[in-house]
């Protein structure tokens, strides 16, 4: 497996201790199915062309610029050049303004995961100074990077050997939950209602596993595609019929509590002898149709539990011994 390719580079400081470090990107969505958008006369793959808006005439990728419009259809051209001139520190540099609690950061803020990783041998002593004084006061630094031209507050926590940066979005980009709940009315709910909803909720307890995460939609997508590779005919599901109103709640729940017990969690699906000559007698495809989650993803998923363990609140900035 290649190296990982770092998507930004600089300094992690703090007060007069720095060192080198580098962000990976610690989500990434490349094993989804993935479409692009074709001529469906011939076949062939279409492409976007730049058009400008008032003349109609196509436009070369070099004669591209980026505008801020000052008004209606006016606009203060930007080179790129321009841009990296500005002097911001954090263009290369995460320096850390603060130390807070973890449990105090309200997860509407969380972005985008990265992992930060020293890059050199002299700067490892730095880093594991950095990265254990938050170990030991349980507490996240929060600090400030540009990313995409842009500046960011990300969080940093100890994790594994290394660090997990998050950044947050600012107060501006989220919306006020108010204006979605406030129509919401205040219900007393019956004692004996919200007793068979919390024995329904005690029955489907468990620990959270992301390793079980099954994309059902895209294995689904992925078995239409074999199938029409194949040449064999695809069935357009009907529309489901929308579900009837509960007209007795308490007998809902009920009736939850019974379907429970009588379809235990984790009872494997059964193929019929039917199905599994149907899958033998499968046709070889010509090439492989990918989707899912790779083998790497799926060991990542089946570690998330423990590292997800040490990033609880109680225990922030807690970090897992390697062997």
């Amino acid at each position: 497996m290649p190296a990982p390719r770092p998507y930004w580079k600089g300094y992690l400081k703090l007060s007069l201790v720095s060192c080198p470090i580098a962000l990976y990107t610690a989500a990434s969505s490349s094993e989804r199915v993935a479409f692009r958008q074709i001529n469906k006369s011939t076949g062939n793959r279409l492409r976007q062309q730049l058009v400008d808006d008032v003349t109609r005439e196509p436009v070369e990728a070099a004669d591209k610029v980026k505008g801020y419009e000052v008004a209606k259809n006016t606009y203060i051209q930007v080179e790129d050049e321009e841009l990296d001139a500005v002097a911001v520190e954090s263009n290369h540099t995460i320096e850390i303004d603060s130390f807070v609690p973890r449990a105090q950061i309200d997860e509407r803020y969380f972005d985008s995961p990265y992992y930060i990783a020293p890059t050199d041998q002299v700067g490892q002593d730095a880093f594991a100074v950095i990265r254990d004084a938050m170990e030991g006061k349980s507490m996240v630094a929060l600090a400030r990077v540009v990313l995409a031209k842009r500046e960011r507050v990300i969080m940093l926590q100890a994790w594994d050997k290394g660090l997990l940066g998050t950044t947050l979005r600012y107060p501006y980009e989220l919306r006020n939950a108010e204006d979605y709940f406030s129509d919401i009315t205040d219900v007393k709910v019956p004692k004996d209602m919200l007793q068979l909803a919390e024995h329904i909720l005690d029955s489907k307890a468990a620990d959270f596993e992301p390793a079980k995460f099954v994309d059902r939609y895209e294995e689904a997508v992925v078995e239409m595609l074999k199938q029409k590779q194949a040449g064999q005919p695809v069935a357009v599901a009907k529309p489901a019929a929308p579900a009837s109103n509960v007209v007795n709640l308490m007998d809902a729940l009920r009736r939850s509590i019974s379907d429970d017990k009588q379809a235990p969690a984790g009872k494997a699906r059964k193929v019929s002898p039917a199905k599994q000559e149907e899958q033998r007698k499968s046709p070889q495809f010509k090439f492989p149709i990918k989707g899912g989650k790779s083998k790497e993803a799926a060991k990542q998923a089946a570690a998330a539990p423990k590292a997800q363990a040490k990033a609880a609140p109680a225990k922030a900035g807690k970090r897992k011994k390697v062997a």
